[in-house]
Order: C-alpha cells, then structure tokens, then sequence
C-alpha cells in the first residue's frame, strides 16, 4: 500500500477524467498546472465541458465501443504518466483503468470519503471493492498507528452541490446532440432529476414531522434493543459491482427472512439513504413482506432520523458495504457486512459469523484494532477537504 504522495508533477503529462459533478476537477486543473504540470482534459458531454477549462478539452462522441482504442492512443501520443478520475465502476473510468495499468500510467481514483465529514478519498487504481487497502488483522496489529491530527472543517456546501449537479444534467441535456453516444452510469434526464429533486425537498419536509419524537424514543425506550440495517442508494455500485445483491429490495428480503427466522424480538430498524429520498421509499415494500412473515410489529422504518444516535444505541448494524458501517465501528457498535467492504475485517465486524448468528450473539470491536485501521486509512487514502468546499492540500513533494 502506498500513502497518498502524488510526488513532483513537475513537466509531467497528467490527465483528468471525468470528476465529480462540478468544479473539483476544474479547480485540481489549475493546483497541477501551478505545481509545473502539463495538464490535459477529456469529456464525454456537454457537463464536462461545461466544468473544464477550454484550452486544454478534448471531447470523445464516439460510441462506448471505440473508447477503448481512443483513450489508448490519446495517452500515447500525449506522453500521459499520471490520470486523477472520479469512480472506478463507471464504463469509460473502468475502461481507462485498465488501459493505464497496461501501459504503467499511473492512476489516482477520487471518491466520496471512507471518513466523514472532512474527508474525501483517493486512492492509486481503485477504491471501496477494488481497494488495495490490507484487510489481515495481522497487518494492523504491527502497525504503527500515526496520532490523529483534528482535520479542519473543510465546509462542504449543500447549496454547490445541488447547483452543480442542476448546471450538469441541465447543460448535458441541453447539449445532448452534441455528444449522441454518450453512456452515462445512471438516469441521465434532466427533467426526472428535478422531480426527484423536488420531490426530496417536498418529503424531507414530511418525514420531519413523522418522525419527530423518534430520537428520543431511541435513546430511551428502544436503546439496545434494535438492530440497524442502513439501505445503500438503488443504483449504488458498492452494491451493484461489490454484494451478492442486484437491488436493494433483494437485500431488504434476506434481512426480513432471516430474521423471521431467528425468533428474536429485538427490533429491525431501516434507514434510507438521504440521496434516495427523492427516488425510492421502501416503506411499502418492507410493510408487505413484514406482514407476509408475521413481524411487523418488531420492524420500524425511518428516512431522517439522526445517524449517530441510531448508531450509538444500536444493538448491531448490517450493512451491505456502506460507509455507515465504518461509523457504527466508530461508535462501538457490532457491525455485519454483507457484501465487500475494506473494513470486513476479522476483529472489526463479524466476519466468521453468519446473518443468522449475528442475531444471537455479537463480536464486539476491537478498539485498539479499529483506532489502528482507522489511522492508516486516513494517512493512506483520506485527503482533509471537500468536492464541494475547502479544496485538500497535495502532497507534491519528491519522495
């Protein structure tokens, strides 16, 4: 594992791949350019486009099946020696990937952070499932943890976010002719997006008064006696690329069956992702299949209740691989992955044990395992800043 030192970029030849929706990739543009490097731009819509500098953009309109062949012979007749990219699952970020690996150019992956707030993550090939961050206990048990200095509040800003994901759909779409072969990795309609975007803030509002009175609740009549399950978003790739699961309804009905199964009387507790409440509402769906096993008196299902709480007064937490589960690690809680995670670790989660043995007896945390994990993640893939707020700090230092 290598620590994230990008080293000298110096006369280097570095190209930016598509970033995340706004202008993060526009902004690290500009630190390459001023640290001596030779930066190049390739875009596969009008949002990219729009979020790049002119000088240096090159567009791909081809189909997805001429990428291959175009991205090869761009980064050789460019002398590329160093790609930053956002997401490993995406088709043309993938296709890169493994473009670069076979000509040795190196290749840095941004993606939300494994630590939050505060944290974005970068990693060299791949991150989350593709992640080359050890996962032997052995490893972290001889490791010399580094003391945690407080990361400063990078002030990720909510309002740029929404409006630089608006100025994305609505400039791609806008502009669609212009890039007729484009493969986007989800919905790619503007309209839907500002329905789903209305219709957030519409339920944002009502899930706040239905669930008023329900931290409390936890914290005094259902602490310890629940079992947390966070839902990953519907399209996620964690859950997509990384679990056994093609949905999250598959996940939902495991969870239900094998704790009708189980006869404990604890409760379930579901949380859905904030991302989808525009999007999804499973309340429905888990309500039929309670009512089809018979426990629907044991299951409770919430959207905005505060993560923390839950977390800390949590039984047990199963998660697919969401970074919720690092959290309820952080909290001390007793943790079960169900699909590929960096942290499904022997000694952190219970890893030898199955779903239905989770529901019966937990392994706790090892403390000092996890403080040891944790400092090693975050001196070797978190960077202290924000795609959307105080950009990090780049460690372009010869070695």
């Amino acid at each position: 594992m290598q620590r994230n030192r990008i080293g000298s970029v110096e006369g280097k030849n570095v190209l930016l791949l598509q970033g995340p929706m706004g202008n993060f990739f526009k902004r690290l543009d500009d630190v390459l350019q001023k640290n001596g490097a030779n930066t190049f731009r390739v875009g596969f819509n009008a949002g990219d486009r729009f979020f790049s500098h002119k000088k240096n953009y090159t567009p791909f309109r081809d189909k997805p099946e001429a990428y291959a062949t175009f991205i090869k012979e761009y980064m050789q007749k460019n002398a590329i020696s160093l790609v930053f990219l956002f997401g490993d699952c995406r088709f043309y970020q993938s296709v890169t990937i493994q473009i670069a690996k076979e000509m040795g150019i190196t290749v840095y992956v941004f993606e939300e952070g494994y630590v939050r707030p505060n944290y974005i993550t970068m990693e060299l090939y791949g991150v989350n499932g593709f992640s080359a961050v050890p996962k032997e206990p052995s490893f972290y048990k001889s490791y010399e943890s580094v003391k945690e200095l407080s990361p400063q509040d990078v002030h990720p800003s909510h309002f740029a976010m929404v409006m630089s994901a608006i100025t994305y759909y609505l400039v791609a779409n806008l502009f669609s002719f212009r890039y007729p072969h484009y493969q986007h990795h989800r919905d790619f309609c503007a309209i839907k997006e500002g329905f789903y975007g209305v219709r957030n803030v519409v339920r944002k509002m009502i899930y706040k008064v239905q669930e008023r009175g329900m931290e409390k609740r936890i914290e005094q009549e259902l602490s310890g006696k629940y079992f947390f399950i966070p839902l990953q978003t519907h399209n996620d790739f964690q859950v997509l690329t990384h679990s056994p699961y093609d949905s999250i309804e598959a996940f939902i009905v495991e969870i239900l069956e094998s704790y009708a199964q189980s006869g404990r009387e604890e409760k379930l507790l579901f949380k859905h992702h904030p991302v989808d409440r525009g999007r999804r509402n499973y309340a429905r769906f888990i309500a039929s299949h309670t009512k089809r096993l018979g426990i629907k008196e044991r299951v409770i299902v919430l959207h905005d209740t505060h993560l923390p709480t839950i977390l800390k007064h949590a039984k047990g937490t199963v998660t697919i691989n969401s970074t919720v589960g690092l959290s309820s690690l952080y909290h001390n809680t007793p943790v079960k992955v169900m699909g590929n995670a960096i942290y499904d670790i022997e000694g952190l989660t219970n890893k030898s044990r199955s779903l239905s043995e989770f529901w019966h007896s937990q392994q706790k945390v090892d403390k000092e395992l996890f403080e040891k994990f944790r400092s090693f993640i975050i001196e070797n893939t978190q960077l202290n800043g924000s795609f959307y707020g105080k950009m990090p700090v780049f460690d372009f230092e010869e070695d």
